[in-house]
C-alpha cells in the first residue's frame, strides 16, 4: 500500500469519526500518508474510473449528483476543480423518494421501491405541486407536502386508494420528480452551452432518471455519462479515484 484514502464528509458524524480514526490508525502503524476525500467529489469523479469499456467525460462537463443527502449542479472543469451551480434549498431529491414511500407503507429505503413499482404503472395518471426557485436551485419540500396531501386526500375517499392505485402513484411521483431535476439541466444546457453532461450519487441508479436523461442526447445534440450501478452507492472506488 502507498496511500490510504478515506471519507472526510459529509456525511453521518459516527460514521465519519470511525472511519477517520480507523485510516489514521491504519497509515500511522503502515508508516504511509492519509489522504482525505469530500464524499461529493467521491461521487462526481466516480465517472473517472478507467475499466476499458466505459466512457469518461471530458471537461468541463457539468454533473448532477443526486443522493438521500445533496442535489446538486456542479460544473466540473479538472479532476480537482469544482464549482456548484446549483443546489436544493431545502431538501434532496433521495429524501423525497424515501419521505414519499414511507407515507404509502414501503419500508426504507424507499427509493428502489418506488422504482420497482413505477415500472408497472402510468407515469401520466397523476400530478403534485411544483416548486419555483431562483436560478438553477431546486426545492423538494413543497412537493413532499403536495404528495401528502394528495395520500390523505384520497384515502378520506377511498381507505384502499393506496392499495389500488400503488404502481401509478409510484410512477407519476417519480416522473414529476425525474422531471423537476432534468428541467434545471436543460435550462443550463440552452444558457451554458454545456456538451458533457453527467449523473452521479445513489439516486442515479434510477431507473426513469437514466432514461430521461439518456434522452437529452437527441434533444439537445450532447454527450451523457451514467456511472455503473455499482458506482452509483456509495463505494470504496469513488474515493480511491479521488485521492489518485
Amino acid at each position: 500500500l502507498d496511500v490510504i484514502a478515506v471519507t472526510q464528509g459529509p456525511g453521518l458524524m459516527g460514521s465519519l469519526l470511525v472511519g477517520i480514526s480507523f485510516a489514521k490508525s491504519l497509515a500511522l502503524s503502515l508508516q504511509i500518508p492519509i489522504i482525505t476525500v469530500n464524499h461529493m467529489q467521491g461521487h462526481i469523479l466516480a465517472h473517472l474510473i478507467n475499466e476499458g469499456e466505459n466512457k469518461i467525460p471530458e471537461f468541463p462537463f457539468l454533473c448532477l449528483t443526486v443522493s438521500g443527502g445533496h442535489t446538486q449542479l456542479v460544473e466540473v472543469t479538472s479532476a480537482l476543480n469544482f464549482k456548484i451551480i446549483g443546489t436544493t434549498i431545502d431538501d434532496a431529491v433521495g429524501e423525497a423518494f424515501d419521505k414519499a414511500a414511507k407515507i404509502i407503507g414501503l419500508p426504507y429505503p424507499g427509493g428502489p421501491l418506488i422504482d420497482k413499482h413505477a415500472q408497472k404503472g402510468n407515469p401520466n395518471k397523476f400530478k403534485f405541486a411544483t416548486a419555483k426557485t431562483e436560478n438553477y436551485n431546486y426545492s423538494f419540500s413543497g412537493i413532499k407536502t403536495s404528495f401528502l396531501y394528495f395520500i390523505n386526500d384520497n384515502l378520506k375517499q377511498n381507505k384502499d386508494f393506496i392499495t389500488n392505485n400503488l404502481e401509478d402513484i409510484c410512477a407519476s411521483y417519480q416522473k414529476h420528480l425525474v422531471n423537476t431535476l432534468l428541467n434545471q439541466v436543460k435550462k443550463l444546457i440552452v444558457d451554458n452551452g454545456y456538451k458533457n453532461i453527467a449523473i452521479a450519487g445513489g439516486v442515479s441508479a434510477n431507473s426513469c432518471l437514466r432514461n430521461e436523461f439518456k434522452n437529452l442526447e437527441n434533444e439537445f445534440n450532447i454527450k451523457t455519462f451514467v456511472p455503473k450501478f455499482e458506482y452509483c452507492t456509495d463505494n470504496a472506488a469513488m474515493i480511491g479515484i479521488v485521492a489518485y
